[in-house]
C-alpha cells in the first residue's frame, strides 16, 4: 500500500539539543515533496505543540502545532477523556501540571483527594513528593506514566528520565503503573493515525529509539525506519530483538523509504 503519512520523532531525528541534525530539512522536504501527511511526536512530557513550532523556527522549519504530538498531550487527551474532573496526584513538573490543568484535570498535592497517580520527569524530585504518592497509590489509585523514557539526551550526556521517576515509584509502592501513555503504547499510536488521519499500512514511523520510535510501529503493524542520528547506533540494534524496517543514516534517507 502506498505510503500516506509519517510519524516523525523530534530529538534525535531532527535536532539534537539545539542543533539541528544534518540531513533533517531534506527529509522532512522529501516528506512534504511526496504530498505526504506529517506528525511530529515526542516522549517529551512537558511540552506542547507551540514549543516545537518555536524550537523549529530557529532552524527555517515552519510547523503547525497541529501536527504535534507529545507523550504530555497524550497523557492529559487520554486522562480528560477517561477520567474527566478527576483530581490528579502528580510525581511530575510544572509544565506538565499545565498541561492537565488546560484539558481540565485538577492537580491536588494531597494523595487522599486524588483519584488518579501520574508519574512523570521531575527534575526537582522531593522526597516528600515521592513519599505521598505512597498512600494514593496504596488506595489502589489508577496509576499512569507520561512515557518510560529511562534516561533522556543532557548536555553532558543522559540524564534521568521519566521511567526512572515511575521505577522509583513502583518500588515504593510494589506496583507498576496501570499504563504508560507516550510511545511505545498503543494509546499513542491511535492518538498519531486518528490525527493523520490514516491506517497503519499508510504509514511510516521514523525514530532514534528502538524501544519507543521502532517498538510503536511494530506493534501498530507501522513499518519503521531507524534513523542512526540520536540514541541508537548498530551496535545496540544488533542486540535488540526489535527490528526496524529500515536503518538510516539520517532523516534524510527517507526517500529509500517512500520509493518502496
Amino acid at each position: 500500500m502506498t505510503t500516506r503519512a509519517a510519524i516523525v520523532d523530534v530529538d534525535g531525528t531532527i535536532v539534537r539539543s539545539e542543533e539541528l541534525i544534518p540531513g533533517a530539512v531534506e527529509g522532512l522536504r522529501a516528506i512534504e515533496e511526496r504530498g505526504l501527511s506529517r506528525l511530529l511526536f515526542s516522549n517529551n512530557p512537558t511540552r506542547a505543540g507551540d514549543h516545537y513550532v518555536e524550537r523549529l523556527a530557529a532552524h527555517g522549519l515552519e510547523i503547525d502545532p497541529a501536527d504535534v504530538l507529545t507523550s504530555g498531550t497524550v497523557t492529559a487527551a487520554h486522562l480528560a477523556e477517561h477520567h474527566p474532573g478527576t483530581a490528579v496526584y502528580l510525581v511530575g513538573e510544572d509544565r506538565l501540571e499545565r498541561l492537565l490543568e488546560e484539558a481540565g484535570l485538577r492537580v491536588t498535592d494531597d494523595p487522599e483527594r486524588a483519584g488518579i497517580v501520574v508519574g512523570s520527569i521531575d527534575r526537582d524530585l522531593s522526597y516528600d513528593t515521592l513519599a505521598g504518592a505512597i498512600p494514593a497509590l496504596e488506595r489502589d489509585l489508577p496509576f499512569y506514566g507520561t512515557d518510560p523514557d529511562t534516561t533522556i539526551p543532557g548536555s553532558g550526556g543522559p540524564v534521568p528520565g521519566s521511567g526512572a521517576i515511575l521505577a522509583a515509584m513502583a518500588a515504593v509502592a510494589g506496583r507498576e503503573p496501570d499504563a504508560v501513555l507516550g510511545k511505545p503504547s498503543a494509546i499513542a499510536a491511535e492518538a498519531a493515525l486518528e490525527t493523520l488521519g490514516t491506517d497503519p499500512a499508510e504509514t511510516v514511523v521514523v525514530g532514534d529509539r528502538l524501544d519507543t520510535d521502532v517498538a510503536l510501529g511494530e506493534a501498530a503493524g507501522i513499518q519503521t525506519a531507524l534513523v542512526l542520528t540520536g540514541i541508537t547506533d548498530r551496535d545496540d540494534l544488533a542486540e535488540s530483538d526489535v527490528e526496524p524496517d529500515y536503518v538510516l543514516e539520517s532523516l534524510g534517507e527517507i526517500e529509500r523509504v517512500l520509493e518502496e
